[in-house]
């Protein structure tokens, strides 16, 4: 890893997504909605995966980049809407995330592996792929779930078990054992349910 040029795409991808309109309040304070994400799933890394790739990194801090410019309101609310709506989203931060590491000085290999990974390509048969998979995750069980949960308060059980079972799903044996071993921070009205959901 070229330290120089891999925080300089850092700042980049975070001077980036500091442009969100988004706010979202973390420990007393503003953030740009986005940017806060980006050092979550940073800071997560660190902790799940510290030996994670320099491509994993970089695809990491920039997975979500600049995601408001394509609110899920421009496509139709349902599962078609939904699912052209995700795939547009891959396509935008792979091509954002890959023009600024041009930008900084990446060679063409390691903005095409990067782009790979955050576009999810091969998830079942690329590691670092199912490494940023598994982050985003317990990204979202640990900061997102209970807000989650918020805007979802007419779900029953049922359906609730339904939604961690997906999440889940999408992990690797390591996340699972991660969570488990209570390396991250389930949210509290939701961890009975989490566990029961994982332990049936």
């Amino acid at each position: 890893m070229t330290q120089q040029l891999y925080q300089t795409a850092l700042a980049a991808f975070d001077q980036a997504n500091a442009a969100d309109p988004n706010q979202e309040v973390a420990e007393g304070n503003a953030h740009p909605k986005e940017l806060l994400y980006a050092r979550r799933m940073s800071e997560m890394q660190q902790l799940y995966a510290p030996e994670a790739s320099e491509a994993v990194k970089l695809a990491v801090r920039a997975q979500h980049i600049q995601r408001w410019k394509i609110p899920r309101s421009n496509y139709a609310m349902d599962k078609p809407g939904y699912m052209l709506w995700r795939t547009t989203l891959y396509k935008f931060h792979a091509e954002t995330a890959g023009g600024l590491m041009r930008e900084v000085g990446y060679d063409e290999a390691m903005i095409g592996r990067v782009q790979a990974i955050i576009s999810k390509k091969g998830l079942k048969t690329n590691p670092e792929a199912q490494m940023m998979e598994d982050i985003a995750a317990l990204v979202f069980i640990e900061h997102y779930m209970s807000a989650f949960a918020e805007q979802h308060a007419d779900y029953d059980e049922e359906k609730w078990i339904m939604i961690i079972r997906k999440t889940w799903n999408k992990m690797s044996s390591r996340a699972h054992e991660f969570t488990l071993a209570g390396r991250i921070k389930l949210p509290e009205t939701l961890a009975p349910l989490i566990l029961k959901a994982v332990k049936a």
